[in-house]
C-alpha cells in the first residue's frame, strides 16, 4: 500500500468508528480493497470508467473520480475507477487549464458505469461540450456502448452529449439548470431532482451534483453503508431529491 492510501484507509477507518490501528489493516475489507486486488472479498470489481476530453469541467471529472476511488474503503468488492478517451490516450486540457494525463482508450465493453462529465457548454466555440458534439465521435461511442448491464451516468452538461446520442430522448432526466431547456427540446423528460435514476440511465445537475451522482452509485451498487461511511469521510452531506422509479 503506497502512502497516499495508507492515509485515506487510515481516515477512512476513523470515518466510520473503527478502533483498529494502521497496523492491523490487513485482515479487513478496507484493506483489501485499497490494495486494489481483483482477488479480494466481493469478487467481480465495480468497474468505472470517467469519459476524458478538451475542455471537460476539473470538478466534474474530479469529484467522481475521488468519491468512486474512496468507495473501495468501505465494501468488499473491488473498485476500480478509470479515466478513459475516444480519442488517442494521452493527456486532456480542461477548462481551467489543468493537464490531465488518460492512459486507457474507449472500452465500455469492460466497463459497468460510464460517468460523462460536462464543460464549456456556455463558449460554443471553444472545446468542450460543443466541440465533442459537433465532432460526433464521442456521441457515437455512447450510442454503441449500450448493453445489458452498463450504466450509463451523466452529470452537468455532460447529459448533453448523451442527448446528442440519442439516450435521453423519451427519458426521465436532469442536466445543469442552463442546458435544461435544450434538453428538453430535444426530448429528454425534465424531473425537478438533483439526481434522476431511470435505471441504466442516470443523470445529475450542474457541477458540484458529480458528489450526489456518485453517493447515489455507490448507495445503488455496494449499499447504505458504504455510500454513509463515503459521507462521513469525504465530510459532505448529500443533498437535493433523487429521483427514481
Amino acid at each position: 500500500m503506497n502512502r497516499r492510501d495508507l492515509l485515506r484507509a487510515s481516515t477512512a477507518l476513523g470515518a466510520t468508528g473503527a478502533v483498529a490501528g494502521v497496523a492491523g489493516l490487513g485482515a479487513g475489507p478496507a484493506a483489501s480493497a485499497a490494495e486494489g486486488s481483483s482477488t479480494a472479498p466481493g469478487g467481480t470489481p465495480l468497474r468505472v470508467h470517467i469519459v476524458m476530453f478538451d475542455g471537460v469541467e476539473e470538478l466534474d471529472f474530479a469529484a467522481p473520480y475521488e468519491a468512486f476511488s474512496a468507495s473501495r474503503f468501505f465494501t468488499d468488492r473491488p473498485v476500480e475507477v478509470r479515466y478513459v478517451t475516444t480519442s488517442h490516450p494521452g493527456s486532456v486540457r480542461a477548462s481551467y487549464g489543468t493537464r490531465v494525463g488518460v492512459e486507457h482508450g474507449w472500452t465500455p465493453q469492460h466497463a459497468d458505469i460510464i460517468v460523462v462529465p460536462g464543460g464549456g457548454y456556455a463558449r460554443r466555440e471553444d472545446p468542450g461540450v460543443w466541440a465533442e458534439i459537433r465532432r460526433g465521435t464521442l456521441p457515437r461511442a455512447l450510442e454503441a456502448a449500450r448493453r445489458p448491464g452498463l450504466t450509463i451516468a451523466a452529470l452537468c452538461t455532460g447529459v448533453m452529449l448523451l442527448s446528442a446520442a440519442g439516450l435521453t430522448r423519451g427519458r426521465p432526466c436532469t442536466t445543469h439548470h442552463k442546458a435544461r431547456p435544450d434538453l428538453e427540446r430535444q426530448g429528454g423528460v425534465l424531473k425537478s431532482a438533483r439526481v434522476v435514476d431511470d435505471g441504466d440511465l442516470v443523470t445529475a445537475g450542474g457541477i458540484t451534483s458529480g458528489l450526489e451522482l456518485t453517493l447515489w452509485l455507490v448507495r445503488r451498487e455496494l449499499g447504505a453503508d458504504a455510500a454513509s461511511s463515503l459521507e462521513a469521510m469525504l465530510e459532505y452531506e448529500a443533498r437535493g431529491t433523487v429521483w427514481s422509479r
